[in-house]
C-alpha cells in the first residue's frame, strides 16, 4: 500500500515562495499521475497541478506562470514550487497519486499567505 507524506507547508508573505514536497512510500507500478490539489475554507477541493510519469503537466489557470510541478520517478517524489504567492493561494494542499484507476491522497499541508 502506497502512502504519501507531504512537507513544506507554512506561512509565507505575499509575493514570497514556498516549495512543497511529497514522497511516496512503497513502489508505484506502471504509469501514473501525481499532483497537487488544494482546498480553501468554504470551498471545494480543486486541482492545482498534475504531472504524468511520462512528464506531461497540467496546471490550473490561476497558477500558470507562478507554480511549477516536477517529479523524480526514481525517488517517487513530486514537488510544487510556488512563486509570487497571493492570499488566494491560502489553502490546505493535498498530494495525490492516481494509478490503476485509484486515487491515493496525502494528509494535507497548510499553506498560509499573509497579506
Amino acid at each position: 500500500q502506497v502512502q504519501l507524506v507531504e512537507s513544506g507547508g507554512g506561512l509565507v508573505e505575499v509575493g514570497g515562495s514556498l516549495r512543497l514536497s511529497c514522497a511516496a512510500s512503497g513502489s508505484i507500478a506502471g504509469t501514473n499521475t501525481m499532483g497537487w490539489y488544494r482546498q480553501a475554507p468554504g470551498k471545494q477541493r480543486e486541482l492545482v497541478a498534475t504531472i504524468h510519469s511520462f512528464g506531461y503537466t497540467n496546471y490550473a489557470g490561476s497558477v500558470k506562470g507562478r507554480f511549477t510541478i516536477s517529479r523524480d520517478n526514481a525517488k517517487n517524489t513530486v514537488n510544487l514550487q510556488m512563486n509570487s504567492l497571493e492570499p488566494e493561494d491560502t489553502a490546505v494542499y493535498y498530494c495525490n497519486l492516481y494509478v490503476r484507476g485509484s486515487n491515493i491522497w496525502g494528509q494535507g499541508t497548510l499553506v498560509t499567505v499573509s497579506s
